[in-house]
């Protein structure tokens, strides 16, 4: 799904542009998709203050949200244990990975791969992050590359984190039991977004038991993306970390609210109509209909699945902590704690060709619950 470039001068100009030409509404996934990439003013185009801890001691400033390789630089180096492991099972030298960010996890993965890898490719569409980036990778000069697009055919090992949150989503809403997508449209009165929903034939992919109402997302887009590495990947391997859960979990009675939520200053809320730009968008990522759709591409398939946690601790997280400060340890010890990032945090492995063992699911494989 692309974006439509527009003349208008603000956020609200441009989504009621949007919404105009499609007849008065719009889904979900396409005013995500606004919202988060439009040229210009969507949040992941209009610069790079997005990644960041808020100052010590102030209640504003900083990034809206900070990732695990902002965390602590020993996420980058336990993950390269992994890499490593897949650089030499695969016979590839590169490494390529979706929506860098602040470039931390780079900077990491880079200076701990060293000579094992002979590119590092950087697929970003914000221009104010990948200038970020740059500044952030210089010293490793010619090694780093950016591209918009993956080739026909690869030969590298992927990563991405926390990417596929940030992939557009369609929401499905039960009401009076009836299933209706979920949109948004504008206010005849006062002009402003609203919700809308119209009757739909899409369907969660498991049955919601009950008749209570209901709203949920599906995520067409990040299976699609899922079925694209599939495709392109030659000889290699793919980590995609982020949160989420099993299907099971995703779509059980109880969530009945679905997982949408915004970030901005390193405070959540659940309103992403409002001050649209200006604010991260983000859903929960169904793990099951990823390692699915791994699985329709011949070849393809799933190394593993575990918690985030799990995952760094067999790659020798805490080793690599011997000899870090009190503070570094501090901080490490968020990626694995399970009420910060280690448990609802997982990590999943795709794979081409023959399965191998795999450092980071070697203890604590949770496939059998995909």
């Amino acid at each position: 799904m692309e974006t439509t470039p527009s003349l208008t001068s603000t956020p609200d100009d441009a989504l009621r542009e949007v919404i105009g030409r499609h007849g008065g509404w719009i889904g979900f996934d396409r005013f995500m998709q606004e919202a988060l990439y439009a040229p210009g003013w969507g949040y992941y185009a209009r610069g790079d203050g997005q990644f960041g801890p808020r100052p010590s001691g102030a209640a504003d400033g900083g990034g809206d949200f900070v990732t695990a390789p902002e965390m602590s630089p020993f996420f980058g180096r336990a993950l390269a244990v992994q890499l490593a492991q897949a650089l030499a099972q695969t016979d590839t030298r590169e490494v390529w990975e979706f929506g860098a960010g602040s470039g931390a996890l780079a900077a990491q993965l880079l200076g701990a791969l060293g000579p094992a890898i002979d590119r590092y490719t950087i697929v970003d569409l914000s221009a104010g992050l990948r200038q970020r980036q740059r500044q952030t990778l210089a010293r490793f000069g010619a090694k780093v590359r950016w591209v918009d697009q993956l080739p026909e055919r690869l030969q590298a090992v992927v990563v991405g984190n926390e990417v596929l949150d940030a992939m557009p989503v369609h929401l499905l809403a039960r009401s009076g039991g009836v299933w209706h997508e979920r949109g948004v449209a504008l206010d005849p009165g006062t002009g402003r977004r609203v919700w809308a929903d119209r009757p739909t034939a899409l369907r969660p992919p498991l049955e919601i038991t009950g008749t209570h109402d209901y709203l949920t997302e599906v995520h067409p887009l990040a299976e699609g993306f899922v079925r694209m590495l599939g495709d392109r990947i030659e000889r290699g391997a793919a980590f995609l970390i982020d949160y989420g859960f099993p299907e099971r979990e995703y779509y059980h009675p109880q969530r009945s609210m679905g997982t949408v939520m915004c970030h901005r200053g390193h405070r959540m809320d659940a309103d992403p109509l409002e001050d649209a730009g200006d604010k991260d968008i983000t859903a929960h990522v169904n793990f099951t209909g990823v390692a699915l759709a791994a699985q329709e591409v011949p070849g393809f398939g799933v190394l593993g699945y575990t918690s985030q946690a799990r995952f760094l601790l067999n790659c020798g997280l805490l080793s690599l902590l011997d000899g870090a400060s009190l503070a570094e340890r501090t901080m490490a010890q968020k990626l694995l704690m399970e009420h910060e990032m280690g448990e609802l945090f997982k990590v999943i492995g795709l794979f081409r060709g023959d399965p191998w063992e795999a450092i980071g699911f070697a203890q604590g494989d949770r496939t059998h619950t995909l």
